[in-house]
């Protein structure tokens, strides 16, 4: 996955960035920083994009 290619994310973790992005914005953060925070944040709550169901541990 390129950088900034997002398709491989959940549409909802897709909403959980945009919600933090939003909030971060409303907090006075630049539009590219909040988008950065949200993404990590995104990241560290769900490791990552897509994961398959079954086998997952």
């Amino acid at each position: 996955m390129s950088r900034g290619d997002k398709s491989a994310y959940t549409d909802k973790q897709k909403r959980k960035a945009e919600h933090i992005e939003e909030s971060y914005e409303s907090h006075g953060v630049s539009e590219k920083e909040a988008e950065r925070r949200a993404w990590a944040t995104v990241n560290k709550q769900d490791g990552g994009g897509r994961k398959s169901g079954s086998g997952r541990h």
